[in-house]
């Protein structure tokens, strides 16, 4: 088990109703002027904006609204909403919505107070010493961004789609009302159910020895991801298996499940890349990516599949551990290859040139990755 450092300094709000609190936390810890960034048409439709905007009026925060964010956000919203931030001198950023909302809020708050472009920080051009103070309200169980301090932003000049990984941006507090969850569509459920176990998986699978704790701590969480999935799939109204899953997508991305050890992050950047190319949900091409990457890593280390597999699905072999966790994304409506997700002729080439150029000529840890093993896993997806 290797040294570390672990800070999470997000205040977590859960439960029923928590949202009437926005006023309340944002006062405490965004000012008395806010940016408050949402998604499209479902946050208005279901009368969560109305609600959060009537504790911030009650609480005596001014705020300017700042929507029609869309799924895998890109950089020109940002710019928007850092020359709107300035202008109306806002004190902090509420973002009211999911991971992509989130992100960007996020992008956002370490932009305004940055003199050059905010993209520097995404391309290791500057290091991300100040951000904006960030609050959370989340609408969806999935990316966990609520309670990291990662931001993935795609630069439309080009297609990159990158990630940023500081504490500086880590929310200030995050308000998780499971019951936000329940109208959400079974497919948008499902891909984010996959993108919680991948953020589990990427810490999981490490060469880094003698973490038990973490390890046990990872799979209990992987297996009540699986008892729970069934569930919500079955009955949306579940509150209790909303609940459950709503922290375990906290849990899984706010960095306690990936201490002591050196994390990969392959599968993650393969992914990215068919996302900023070809626009698809980041759960699904999760769900197509990562067993096509424990396919090919399996040759060359296999104990820690085997482990997973035993332990999580009740199976022996890496095979059957590959296979199961297909079975799995299949059975609640996840695509597996990549003509599921609509890619029928993917042009591998680029998506392999993309990936190195972004990330290197080397990815991930568990079993690095150059451009000709890259290839391979993507062509382990068609």
């Amino acid at each position: 088990m290797n040294n570390f450092d672990f800070c999470t300094p997000t205040n977590y709000v859960f439960g029923r109703d928590t949202e009437l609190r926005a006023g309340e936390l944002a006062a405490a810890c965004l000012g008395n002027k806010i940016l408050l960034c949402f998604g499209g048409h479902s946050a208005k439709a279901s009368g969560l904006l109305d609600r959060v905007e009537t504790s911030l009026r009650a609480a005596g925060v001014e705020f300017v609204e700042f929507g029609d964010i869309k799924p895998n956000p890109t950089d020109d919203r940002v710019y928007e909403g850092i020359d709107l931030c300035r202008r109306e001198n806002a004190s902090g950023i509420l973002a009211v919505g999911g991971g992509s909302v989130i992100d960007t809020a996020k992008a956002i708050a370490g932009g305004v107070p940055y003199s050059g472009d905010f993209w520097d920080f995404w391309a290791g051009k500057a290091v991300m010493t100040e951000a904006m103070p960030v609050g959370v309200v989340l609408t969806i169980a999935a990316a966990g961004s609520e309670g990291s301090g990662n931001s993935v932003i795609t630069k439309i000049d080009g297609g990159k789609k990158v990630s940023l990984r500081t504490n500086v941006l880590r929310p200030r507090f995050s308000i998780l009302n499971p019951a936000l969850t329940e109208t959400l569509p079974a497919y948008q459920t499902a891909c984010g159910i996959v993108d919680m176990m991948a953020h589990i998986m990427e810490r999981y699978f490490s060469n880094t020895r003698d973490c038990e704790l973490t390890d046990r701590l990872c799979e209990g969480a992987l297996k009540a991801i699986v008892d729970l999935a069934p569930r919500v799939m079955a009955d949306p109204a579940d509150y209790q298996a909303r609940a459950n899953l709503m922290w375990a997508g906290t849990v899984a991305h706010n960095g306690i499940l990936g201490v002591g050890r050196e994390e990969d992050w392959t599968s993650h950047a393969m992914e990215h890349e068919l996302s900023a190319l070809y626009g698809v949900a980041h759960g699904a091409g999760l769900s197509v990516v990562f067993p096509a990457w424990l396919d090919y890593v399996a040759q060359f280390n296999s104990d820690k599949i085997e482990q997973f597999g035993r332990r999580v699905f009740g199976v022996e072999s890496s095979a059957e551990a590959i296979a199961a966790l297909r079975t799995f994304n299949r059975a609640i409506g996840m695509p597996i290859t990549l003509a599921e997700l609509g890619i029928t002729d993917p042009d591998i080439p680029l998506l392999v040139s993309n990936l190195h150029d972004t990330k290197g000529p080397l990815i991930g840890n568990f079993c690095p990755t150059d451009p000709s093993a890259s290839e391979k896993i993507y062509r382990l997806m068609l």
